[in-house]
């Protein structure tokens, strides 16, 4: 269903009781509600979770940013920050938190607990760090709080690779589901790997709802911008639960580990055999973890 939050229409799905305790998934960079693997929220909403998903801006069928001036194309984005030039942005990690907060209200959810992966975890950083009265728990998954020019080496070469692998050309629906595939091969989870076939359904419905280059590309940019986390994650006094893959081979694990050092009494977990894609095998192992801990702690 479509809603308007935070003066943008945002595409939004429930899942499990209606009555049940909010728990909000928020996605990574360039991917949509429809890369979440069933058996993740439907093991939520089986545990009684009122299980809200939605598309953030700029992908599937969420409100789209065209900005002027501010570059959508990969080359041209390239090509900018090889030359050093300044990079705008068409919008920030806090016009994201605000979307979040937006569709709470939208929906009547006074506070949730919160499940962000990637740049979704970013997200949910700032937004514990914000708005800390609207969380009831934090599960930040596969992510980092450090600036993004401080996680490659101190190698401009190896900094300007790393935007090169987020960034995204126009391809067809067939080069789509061949570059999902080849995502699964570079990142994903190697001790719970998911069939081809599947990843080419799941990439088929994302397809059908909307993939565009633009749109990814300029959260890119917010991920660019997005501001050092680490003094506003000393102040955090929420239940917070930061989970990591040993495998992961975009975000290193002592990334994650740096997360948890930061918030004071964060719990963290290595997951051996866990990339940087939670797969319909990997999707048990998740929600019993997060279940547990909210048993615990919140």
């Amino acid at each position: 269903m479509q809603i308007k939050a935070n003066g943008i229409q945002i595409e939004v799905e429930e899942h499990g009781p209606s009555d049940g305790v909010p728990l909000i998934l928020i996605r990574g960079q360039g991917s949509q509600l429809a890369h979440w693997p069933t058996e993740l929220y439907d093991g939520f909403a089986k545990a009684g979770y009122r299980v809200i998903l939605f598309d953030n801006r700029d992908v599937g069928l969420t409100q789209r940013f065209p900005v002027d001036d501010v570059p959508a194309d990969a080359d041209t984005i390239l090509a900018r920050l090889r030359n050093g030039a300044e990079m705008p942005k068409p919008y920030d990690i806090n016009d994201m938190v605000g979307d979040i907060t937006g569709l709470m209200d939208a929906l009547g959810i006074e506070h949730a607990h919160m499940f962000g992966i990637s740049m979704g975890g970013a997200v949910l950083q700032q937004l514990c760090i914000d708005h800390p009265d609207r969380v009831l728990s934090a599960t930040i998954v596969m992510t980092a709080c450090r600036p993004f020019t401080e996680r490659a080496p101190d190698d401009r070469a190896a900094l300007l690779a790393l935007v090169d692998s987020l960034l995204v050309r126009d391809v067809t629906r067939s080069e789509y589901l061949d570059a999902q595939v080849a995502e699964h091969g570079l990142w994903g989870s190697p001790g719970y790997p998911m069939p081809e076939a599947d990843i080419r359904a799941m990439a088929a419905r994302a397809w059908e709802r909307g993939v565009d280059a633009a749109g990814r590309n300029r959260q890119v940019l917010a991920i660019l911008h997005a501001p050092d986390r680490r003094p506003g994650l000393r102040k955090v006094a929420l239940p917070c639960f930061v989970i990591h893959g040993t495998d992961d081979a975009l975000i290193p694990l002592e990334m994650g580990e740096e997360i948890a050092a930061a918030i004071p009494e964060a719990e963290f977990q290595a997951v051996k055999g866990m990339g940087h894609i939670i797969t319909p095998a990997l999707s048990p192992v998740m929600v019993d973890m997060v279940t547990d801990f909210i048993a615990r702690r919140a």
